[in-house]
């Protein structure tokens, strides 16, 4: 009996649905291995920055290395997005919880929030038009 290439393909999707549990799993392995490499390296080292920001570092540099496009950390992610907006729950209770102090305390919160988002605005803005210049003198300098 031969193989027709509709029935190798259905075999191959088969195969796809059958692993896409153990990618998830290995995906957020890989996940929560990087964030726990960012946590011991920030303890480890009394940075400033925090650890699960310092795991993402790890993150791109584990991608960077492996340069392959469709990787567990892809399923694990594809996985977990839809479920993204039950991170909002807490804050959500937490706005609730402290609805006094936001009320009393609002004008500093508001003040602090726009201005740290002016500061990172006018950091990215002039870091990518700094990166911009440097790769067109590179580019010319070709």
């Amino acid at each position: 009996m031969s193989s027709t290439p509709t029935s190798s393909v259905v075999t191959v999707a088969a195969r796809d649905a059958t692993l896409a549990p153990v990618r998830i799993v290995s995906g957020l392995t890989w996940l929560l291995a990087c964030q726990l490499v960012g946590e011991v390296i920030a303890h480890v080292t009394g940075a400033p920055i925090p650890g699960p920001v310092i795991g993402m570092v790890v993150l791109l540099l584990a991608l960077v290395v492996r340069r392959r496009e469709d990787t567990s950390a892809h399923a694990a992610a594809d996985a977990v997005l839809p479920h993204l907006q039950l991170l909002f729950i807490a804050p959500g209770v937490g706005i609730v919880a402290y609805g006094a102090v936001l009320r009393a305390d609002w004008l500093p919160i508001v003040v602090a929030l726009v201005g740290s988002w002016l500061l990172g605005l006018a950091v990215v803005g002039g870091a990518a038009q700094v990166l911009t210049r440097l790769f067109a003198v590179g580019r010319a300098a070709r």
